[in-house]
């Protein structure tokens, strides 16, 4: 195991195109730390540069106590797992997995308890003599993880290893990587585009854009205080709701009604010198259902909205409904927008959705009473996507 370290790393490609630019990162030992972004935000670029399969144009890299820019992948003592397997058909499970032992003329014995030690962590040891065809795709993930681990390497670096499964095995697979890591206490850096499993997974998580680091931070922390309006749509499922806002008499005003200021968020925006023109965000669970509101809880505006699409999901209530003026609009929410799909899906960037308590009586095409809860409202600079409602953030 060893600590990771890219200090102000960058790769151009010879082309002159700029893949990732000046990232610092500092990966302690046995952490588990995520790489998030859409495509072609340079995720894969970094840990590709990490790895050894790609050069490092500035900056440095170490592993544990070593410079590692100028040493060949097999020098670094990592390993690599790829949305691809990779297995080789002709092999069973035990011969593939011990094939990186046999690569380095590790005697049999070593390797049989070593595959034999991994496929017990794995779940996998009644499947050694099976050959890859007979294996479930998730169990040929775990192969995969497998060959990774007979060689004790001193990280772990997974390239969206999930992407291939169907939903139900993301999930199961999702749950068995984290107790793994946990269990072997490797170095981990992961990528994904993936939010969900960025949150679930990861110590820490690096949201990336354009080949730059957003923001550095826990789960928590990249949920609750978005240094910037793209962290804050990416982050969060449903994504947050925005919304042109004009700040007046201690209010922002938008197409659901007056919202007034929380002390706490107006006095952060006096210290920001807020521009007059903002966009608020709201994620799903600021609002409530007034009909179910607890007694003496009337804190917040009230507006009424008309639903257009209900989705119940047992525990919790989707509600959807337009607002009226049209969505709020940057670069940033643009270029989440495309690679959300919702671009080619047409999907309606009008709509609100909320988060209801499962016991709403709210019906589609009927109007429901709804609360904002301000205390969890973010205000974003349009011009530079600043939070500003949270300026100093995760880092």
């Amino acid at each position: 195991m060893a600590e990771i370290i890219l200090e102000g790393v960058t790769k151009r490609f010879p082309d002159g195109a700029l893949a990732v630019k000046d990232v610092d990162l500092d990966i302690a030992d046995g952490e588990f730390v995520i790489l998030v972004g859409p495509s072609g935000c340079g995720k894969s670029t970094t840990l590709n540069m990490i790895a050894g399969l790609e050069d490092i144009t500035e900056g440095t890299l170490r592993i544990g106590d070593r410079v590692v820019n100028d040493l060949a992948p097999k020098e670094r003592d990592v390993a690599m797992v790829f949305q691809s397997y990779a297995l080789y058909p002709h092999m069973n499970v035990r011969e593939n997995m011990g094939f990186p032992l046999r690569l380095a003329k590790v005697d049999k014995v070593t390797i049989n308890t070593k595959v034999e030690e991994a496929a017990e962590v794995l779940d996998l040891t009644e499947h050694l003599d099976r050959k890859p065809a007979n294996l479930s795709g998730g169990q040929r993930q775990r192969v995969a993880m497998g060959r990774a681990i007979v060689r004790d390497p001193k990280a772990f670096l997974m390239d969206e290893p999930l992407s291939n499964l169907d939903a139900k095995l993301r999930v199961q697979m999702r749950t068995q990587i984290s107790r793994l890591q946990r269990r072997l206490g490797t170095t981990t850096v992961y990528v994904t585009h993936d939010q969900t499993e960025a949150m679930t997974l990861g110590d820490r998580v690096v949201v990336m854009r354009q080949g730059l680091v957003q923001q550095i931070g826990t789960p928590a922390e990249l949920y609750d205080f978005p240094r910037n309006i793209f962290v804050a749509g990416f982050i969060g499922s449903p994504a947050m709701n925005f919304l042109n806002a004009t700040l007046e008499d201690g209010a922002l005003r938008t197409a659901l009604g007056d919202l007034p200021l929380d002390d706490r968020t107006r006095q952060s925006l006096e210290r920001q010198n807020a521009p007059r023109e903002v966009i608020v965000g709201l994620r799903p669970e600021a609002f409530e259902d007034v009909a179910l509101s607890h007694d003496g809880d009337h804190a917040g505006p009230v507006f009424i909205a008309t639903v257009e699409v209900l989705e119940s999901l047992g525990s919790d209530v989707y509600v959807y409904f337009t607002a009226e003026g049209g969505p709020a609009t940057t670069t940033e929410l643009e270029e989440l927008a495309t690679d959300s799909g919702m671009r080619d899906t047409g999907a309606d960037a009008h709509h609100i959705v909320v988060r209801l308590d499962a016991a709403t009586r709210a019906r589609e095409g009927e109007p429901v009473e709804l609360r904002v809860h301000m205390a969890k409202a973010h205000v974003f600079d349009p011009a530079t996507g600043a939070n500003l409602t949270h300026p100093v953030g995760a880092a």
